[in-house]
């Protein structure tokens, strides 16, 4: 009969205390890691009020529909700079198909994944039914283009597209 051959370093109780708490430290200290790296770059919150973004959703669909009712036709262009900015310009007409003067258009880039980062674009009535302004320093990648349209104080348009900016 032949015997098991023998270890010369037999495991003992000591050996597998280091080794689990080597591994359960390996495992607490990345998490701790991942945890601060999520904390610094955390944007926020989309909303600061569940409730209230809730009660405003029944106004939201009645501005939907009524833009929808108006029948407008809003094309919007954005080009990107060689210094880094971007230009958009928004043609606006009318359900005959007019050009539509005397409205106050605002634009807004918006990052996907940091709301820090959103930029406004004031746009100027550049000729009937033409508006056009500027954002310096866009960074390249994803955006999401928003665009309001105000008559008399009230909002008249809204549109939200994703754009890819190189």
């Amino acid at each position: 009969m032949s015997r098991p051959p023998v270890s010369p370093k037999p495991l003992t109780g000591g050996k597998v205390l280091a080794m689990l708490v080597a591994f359960f430290g390996v495992v607490i200290g990345v998490n701790l890691i991942m945890m601060k790296f999520a904390i610094q770059t955390l944007p926020g919150t989309e909303v600061d009020s569940a409730y209230t973004a809730s009660l405003a959703y029944e106004k939201e669909i009645v501005a939907a529909h009524d833009q929808n009712a108006r029948n407008w036709k809003v094309d919007a262009r954005i080009r990107r700079g060689a210094d880094g900015g971007a230009t958009l310009q928004v043609e606006a007409r009318d359900s005959n198909g007019q050009p539509m003067s005397g409205l106050k258009f605002q634009g807004r880039l918006e990052r996907p994944t940091d709301r820090r980062a959103d930029q406004p674009v004031e746009l100027a009535e550049m000729g009937i039914g033409i508006y056009r302004g500027s954002a310096p320093l866009v960074a390249p990648g994803q955006w999401d283009l928003v665009i309001e349209g105000v008559a008399a104080g009230r909002r008249m348009f809204l549109s939200k597209n994703r754009v890819l900016l190189n």
